[in-house]
């Protein structure tokens, strides 16, 4: 078949269309099979009107993906000024006070004692409450007792309040028709009956010889027949007493917690009581609450019938000072051998004739519970940290006083 063949037969059927000639074919139901054209140049051509009759241009593409970016962009930078517009209101609520609480709920939290001081007006003690976190606003506060105090005023003294009350219920635990006044009292560990008794006049107002006479007759308070005092029976720890409570009655609280103590240790018999506390006052005295164990388990060593290493002897500088009436952590040869002194245990051996302080709950512990441990002596090396040092021998022990007397030396003033 000649070439003029071919080409006549090849444009049977062709069509044109807007000036282009389309092809079509027989075999061909769509009519686009035998199109000339590369199909990506057929594509990318653009009709009349401009517009993209296929997939964009590469520079069309290139403004769609630019324009996508500064959208991103421009929705990032808003939310920053958003958030940064948001941290700054919440700054400047909390300084001009939006945001500060002005009043508690409820009845408040932990117990605490506040003090009115003599004198003391309602704007003062609206202060002193805000800055102990009893109340959230002095001025709330001063319009709540305002609304209570028909003339009234808060009287000094100690109050048993709570942290955090509504500033109706301080106002009401202070001026109400029954404010909660009371006497409040802080008897530290490891206190003589003497210096007790100071504490209990100056927070009470009872006159310290009331105490003092209650002291001369130990048993009205069922204390064992052996007691001298009621030293080791007054119970460290925070007291609110009731106004109208008598010294008897402050007494009867104090004993009361010590032998409570000692029950519920399993110690219920007086004399083994009184026993107890003798050690546990003396475990106060001479050891940090770390080794109450191991100088209690020390002390009952040295009271083992047999032993060997000091015959019985407790050797306590804490009891000789007692008998001495002071507190000291020198003595002389001359003090440790005088066996006139009842609370000497370097001249006497067996525990003291009674308890040299007040025992905390811990000491009594350890007294009632000693570590079996190996040793005889203990001494304290550093007074400042509390270190102890432990040994069986004597001649071990001698070498560890030789270090407490260099730290004193090293130290001086401190081990008077």
């Amino acid at each position: 078949m000649s070439r003029d063949t071919d080409a006549a037969s090849s444009t049977e059927g062709a069509e044109e269309i807007g000036g282009a000639t389309v092809y079509g074919g027989s075999d061909d139901q769509d009519g686009w099979s035998d199109h000339p054209e590369p199909v990506e140049d057929f594509f990318e051509s653009q009709d009349e009107s401009g517009r993209t009759a296929g997939r964009p241009p590469a520079k069309a593409r290139a403004r769609q993906q630019r324009r996508r970016r500064r959208t991103v962009i421009v929705l990032v930078v808003l939310l920053l000024f958003a958030g940064t517009v948001y941290g700054a209101a919440l700054m400047l609520r909390d300084l001009i006070g939006f945001n500060e609480v002005t009043d508690y709920e409820g009845p408040g939290g932990d117990e605490t004692v506040f003090t009115v001081e003599q004198g003391a007006g309602a704007l003062a003690i609206g202060n002193s409450l805000e800055s102990e976190d009893i109340v959230a606003d002095s001025g709330v506060f001063v319009t709540a007792l305002s609304e209570i105090s028909e003339g009234r005023e808060v009287q000094p003294g100690e109050y048993e309040m709570r942290q955090q009350m509504s500033s109706a219920d301080a106002a009401e635990a202070l001026l109400g028709e029954d404010p909660t006044l009371v006497s409040y009292a802080a008897v530290p560990r490891d206190l003589r009956q003497g210096e007790v008794f100071d504490i209990l006049a100056e927070s009470t107002g009872i006159p310290v010889g009331e105490f003092t006479a209650l002291a001369d007759d130990p048993a009205q308070f069922g204390l064992p027949a052996k007691a001298l005092s009621l030293e080791g029976y007054l119970h460290p720890g925070e007291y609110r007493f009731d106004l109208d409570a008598t010294a008897t009655d402050i007494v009867t609280e104090m004993v009361s917690a010590t032998t409570d103590r000692l029950v519920e240790d399993g110690v219920t018999d007086p004399d083994e009581q009184y026993r107890i506390l003798t050690i546990a006052s003396i475990v106060q005295a001479e050891a940090q609450e770390g080794d109450y164990a191991t100088v209690a388990g020390s002390i009952f060593n040295r009271l083992t019938p047999g032993n060997t290493e000091t015959n019985g002897l407790l050797q306590s500088d804490a009891t000789v000072a007692y008998g001495l009436g002071e507190r000291t952590y020198q003595l002389t040869p001359e003090e440790k051998a005088d066996k006139s002194n009842p609370y000497n245990t370097f001249a006497n051996p067996g525990l003291p004739k009674g308890p040299i302080g007040s025992p905390s709950d811990e000491a009594i512990d350890a007294a009632v519970n000693p570590a079996d441990v190996p040793f005889y002596f203990w001494v304290t090396v550093n007074l400042k940290t509390g270190e102890t040092k432990f040994s069986e021998t004597y001649a071990e022990h001698l070498g560890y006083v030789q270090e407490y007397e260099q730290w004193c030396a090293d130290n001086e003033g401190q081990c008077e």
